[in-house]
């Protein structure tokens, strides 16, 4: 069997990180979750995740500036990064904030599974 893939959600809402954890490990993949983006390189380095979501509204430092610290690390920038959002304005938040991809909330269980295939390879 292949190896399973990593994901990694950022949101500040447990009801968002518990849904999201339980559709994604049933369709197979490892997720973990963070509700802070407080030391957002050494999160995600301690984890090295296949994919990322990033929540726009987060303590302390928020979305877009985790984002671009991670699309400024050597190692971690290649990891895609899917900003999502309930804000009517996920599209340029994303664009901002230099993601790879967006995701807009409320959002159903094929959208958020058709997003991780799009940018991970199968």
């Amino acid at each position: 069997m292949a190896e399973q893939k990593k994901v990694f959600i950022f949101d500040d809402n447990t009801d968002i990180l518990e849904l999201c954890t339980f559709i994604l490990e049933d369709a197979g993949y490892e997720i973990k979750t963070s509700s802070t983006s407080n030391n957002i390189i050494d999160q995600v380095s301690a984890y090295i995740p296949d994919i990322i979501f990033m929540d726009n509204w987060l303590p302390d430092i928020g979305g877009i500036e985790a984002t671009r610290e991670l699309k400024g690390h050597a190692t971690l920038k290649n990891i895609p990064v899917i900003y999502f959002s309930a804000n009517n304005d996920v599209m340029l938040l994303a664009d901002q904030a230099g993601a790879d991809g967006y995701l807009s909330k409320p959002f159903d269980i094929q959208e958020l599974e058709n997003i991780i295939l799009k940018h991970l390879p199968a």
